[in-house]
């Protein structure tokens, strides 16, 4: 393993100040002894009323896997709270699809530096969402129950990064990561 990705991998989640220690750890059990090729560490806090919720979103690629570690604040009674960690191995021969997706301004005058927001969105086949609505007839008039129609749709991984709230810089990585990570799983 490299050092030098190493050590960016710990200072990342180290500068993200949650709970680095315990995140440091659970990604490092999945690791292993294998090779960091690339990572991305995003974190998403959320509000709600007067309470800050807290989730980091981990993403190693090794050779041969793609690590995908959450750790999220865990209700509890009593001092210090608790945080849930969790690490999912994909196999890179498992990764059936990797979308990335760039917002740009200005089109007009395209610049690679342009990129305002990027979406990465990976599947594997472990989770599918399922989009129902009522089905119709086409007829304006028609009261009949026709059932429902709906659509499967594969929706295991998606990450969101934009430059107003996570830097230009991060944009860039969840871009690289991305990319790398097309190229390893075809």
């Amino acid at each position: 393993m490299s050092t030098s990705t190493l050590d960016a991998l710990r200072t990342e989640i180290e500068t993200c100040g949650y709970f680095p220690e315990l995140v440091q750890d659970s990604v490092m059990l999945s690791v292993g002894d294998e090779e960091i090729v690339d990572f991305v560490v995003h974190h998403e806090p959320t509000f709600s009323h007067d309470e800050v919720h807290r989730h980091l979103t981990i993403l190693v690629l090794t050779p041969t896997r793609l690590l995908v570690g959450h750790t999220d604040d865990h209700p509890a009674e009593g001092p210090g709270g608790q945080a849930a960690t969790s690490t999912e191995s994909v196999p890179l021969r498992s990764v059936d699809t990797v979308t990335v997706t760039r917002v740009l301004a200005d089109p007009a005058h395209y610049q690679r530096t342009g990129v305002v927001e990027a979406w990465l969105t990976v599947n594997w086949g472990s989770l599918r969402r399922v989009d129902l609505e009522p089905a119709t007839c086409g007829d304006p008039s028609c009261e009949a129950d026709h059932g429902f129609s709906g659509t499967l749709v594969a929706d295991d991984l998606v990450v969101r990064m934009s430059t107003a709230a996570d830097d230009k810089e991060h944009v860039d990585r969840l871009i690289s990561f991305g990319t790398r990570l097309q190229r390893a799983s075809s």
